[in-house]
């Protein structure tokens, strides 16, 4: 998994651990997903636990798809692999009983409810099991006596409920985790993780949105030409999704498009599944003949696997909320909806990274390929749609800016670090943390860490003697990775992608002499947006100093300035950096001035902002992460770094030319490019 990824799960966790202070009795979490919801919520239980033992959680889930029983598998694995060691989880069902009466043991911490066991006329209300436990665990709290807070924690909050609301009095906290949660209910995010920050770090696909004219026989031929490379690059057996939103016009769609269309000629050796959706089975069908031997019960745990034969499955109505498919890329949606939470409900099925755990060891075509999804038949607002940017490739932008990257050598690694000098003489600990904790302890420890340790250890003894002394391992790895000179190598000089896109803020300028185009409605638009206000402001300073010292394409009459936003996406244009694992420095800006010089620039600000939540020391330790390696670039590419930072109106800007930096104001950069 990218470091990036990482650290945005543990920041959001982070920030719902210090949410808590608000002193309100409810929150709303927001994730894409795709994103970790369920690992971002063990975290947080795990945090809160190891503080506090007077909490239980009850984890109140959805019942259709197994959703509950599927969030308690994930909380006693990340239990059973050290991950989360303060985890104590238990499911309640209808089936634990004794003496035909149901029981709940007291003696765990998290407890994980299938949302509609708790219903009107269910076993578990009539019988009064449910109550009596919450008044055990709660010890009449509100009376003044003793005993321990509940939080509750719903997941897939949007879908409306009433269930547990009777039961308010016993619950100290509700937390809401959701993808789309519901503002008429008054879910306001107290934290979210937004779409394209998920996207940037690679936890969920890129979506390409594709013609809404094209038919299911266009679409499946698309996939049919993807599927090779799936296999052979990511060594995963993609699926095709087809689902039916329209429960009148179903029938008509499977008998005269979807059936006739998979059966003809050209696809027929695709394997399909038809989900009708009854609890039963009642209806589902298949043509591969070795999945028709299992109860259908059994159907979508196959499917889920990544070698799974089974290439299209046709939903009606509503995917099931929680099916984790990763392998699935690519949704056709036979739809009559309006509904926009349905839609980005749906669209997240195919969003999930197949890849993610070991993404980062992936070459770039392969990840490119695993960071992608395309859909169908779903188009969002065009508000919400990310905006496709073109290169004016015809002017011979690609071959006139060329930027030299840089990586850090993480493969070279093994060789230069003496893993057996390190434990030299080294024993093993008499009494060691059990096996469980240490496999936590190094599952935290960065990837590069993790590979030296298994890359040398082929005994059990020398896995063990790596872990107790990996603070040695991990002191000569920092040494060695943030040595720049020795660890970074320049990679061959590259330019902007052809395509990339951006997702739309209010924060727009209009530019149409640039590297970039982009076209709303078949029409050609000059207007673009920005991330943030700094970075809009440093683009105006970029647009009005660029006839006189930004360097231009002479190609075509129509002269085009030799600058640009790096819009992440497709990109190339990185540097790779060391801050508690590595990172990639994808610059805000590429500049070419008239003497060919290259001007590569990171924006900051200081200034605040309601809408943000900023960490001081967090972005303190990256300026600085970046100012190590920016310095570093400079003197190895002969590119010139910059980091300017907005304070207030005033520009305070770090520039990088040849390993050396100094601090300088605006004026003095614009003199310096004459």
């Amino acid at each position: 998994m990218l470091q990036e990824a990482k650290d945005l799960q543990n920041r959001a966790v982070r920030l719902m651990v210090a949410m808590l202070a608000g002193g309100k009795k409810e929150y709303t979490v927001k994730a894409p997903t795709g994103s970790g919801k369920t690992y971002m919520m063990a975290d947080f239980m795990n945090r809160i636990l190891a503080a506090q033992n007077n909490v239980v959680f009850l984890v109140s889930s959805l019942s259709k798809s197994e959703l509950a029983e599927q969030n308690f598998n994930s909380f006693c694995a990340l239990r059973d692999n050290g991950t989360f060691t303060h985890l104590n989880p238990y499911l309640i069902n209808s089936e634990t009983s004794g003496e035909g009466s149901i029981f709940i043991p007291t003696d765990h911490n998290v407890y994980v409810l299938p949302r509609d066991l708790y219903k009107d006329r269910s076993k578990l209300k009539e019988e009064g099991a449910f109550l009596n436990f919450l008044s055990e665990i709660t010890g009449n709290l509100q009376k003044g006596t003793a005993g321990r807070y509940i939080y509750v924690i719903k997941d897939e909050c949007h879908i409306a409920t009433s269930n547990l609301d009777e039961l308010g009095s016993y619950f100290s906290v509700v937390i809401n985790f959701s993808a789309t949660p519901k503002l008429s209910r008054r879910q306001l995010p107290d934290v979210e993780i937004l779409n394209s920050d998920a996207e940037d770090a690679k936890l969920i696909k890129q979506v390409e949105f594709q013609p809404e004219s094209d038919s299911l026989d266009t679409a499946l031929d698309k996939f049919e030409e993807i599927k090779t490379d799936y296999v052979n690059k990511l060594q995963v057996n993609p699926c095709f999704i087809v689902q039916i939103s329209n429960k009148d016009k179903a029938e008509d769609e499977l008998k005269n498009n979807i059936f006739p269309t998979l059966n003809n000629t050209k696809h027929q050796d695709l394997k399909w599944v038809y989900i009708t959706g009854d609890q039963s089975g009642k209806g589902c069908q298949t043509n591969d003949s070795g999945l028709n031997k299992l109860p259908v019960s059994k159907w979508k745990e196959y499917m889920k696997g990544k070698e799974s034969s089974i290439s299209v499955i046709i939903f009606k109505m509503v995917i099931s909320e929680g099916w984790d498919i990763p392998r699935a890329c690519m949704l056709y949606q036979v739809r009559d909806t309006q509904s926009k939470q349905l839609d980005e409900q749906v669209m997240g099925r195919v969003r999930r990274n197949p890849r993610l755990l070991d993404f980062e060891r992936l070459p770039k075509d392969a990840q490119d390929l695993a960071s992608t999804a395309w859909i169908w038949g779903i188009k969002p607002k065009e508000a919400g749609l990310p905006k496709q940017v073109n290169l004016f490739s015809d002017y011979g932008i690609e071959n006139e800016i060329r930027v030299s990257p840089t990586k850090l050598k993480v493969e070279t690694i093994n060789n230069d670090i003496d893993v057996k000098a390190i434990l030299a003489g080294k024993k093993e600990k008499l009494t060691g943390s059990s096996i469980f904790e240490m496999h936590r302890t190094l599952s935290q420890s960065e990837n590069e860490i993790q590979d030296i340790c298994y890359n040398y250890a082929d005994t059990y003894e020398k896995w063990r003697l790596c872990v107790e002394n990996i603070g040695e391992i991990k002191k000569k790895y920092y040494s060695y990775i943030t040595d720049y000179e020795k660890s970074m190598e320049v990679c061959e000089p590259v330019s902007f992608p052809y395509g990339s896109c951006y997702n739309e803020t209010e924060k727009t300028l209009t530019l149409n002499d640039w590297v970039w185009y982009r076209k709303e409605d078949d029409q050609i638009t000059d207007e673009f947006s920005f991330d943030s206000e700094a970075e809009k402001k440093w683009a105006e300073v970029l647009k009005d100093i660029r006839k006189s010292s930004i360097g231009q394409t002479n190609l075509l009459q129509d002269n085009k300035y030799l600058w640009g936003k790096n819009f992440p996406l497709n990109s190339e244009i990185k540097y790779e950096y060391f801050s508690d694992g590595i990172h990639s420095s994808y610059p805000d800006f590429v500049m070419k001035d008239k003497k060919g010089r290259i001007h590569i620039f990171e924006v900051k600000s200081v200034n605040k902002s309601a809408a943000q939540n900023v960490d001081e020391d967090e972005y303190d330790t990256k300026v600085r992460s970046l100012k190590s390696c920016y310095k570093a670039c400079s003197k190895k590419t002969n590119h010139i770094f910059y980091l300017p930072i907005l304070d207030g109106s005033t520009w305070k800007i770090s520039k990088f030319e040849n390993g050396v930096e100094t601090t300088i104001d605006q004026k003095t950069f614009e003199d310096s490019l004459n």
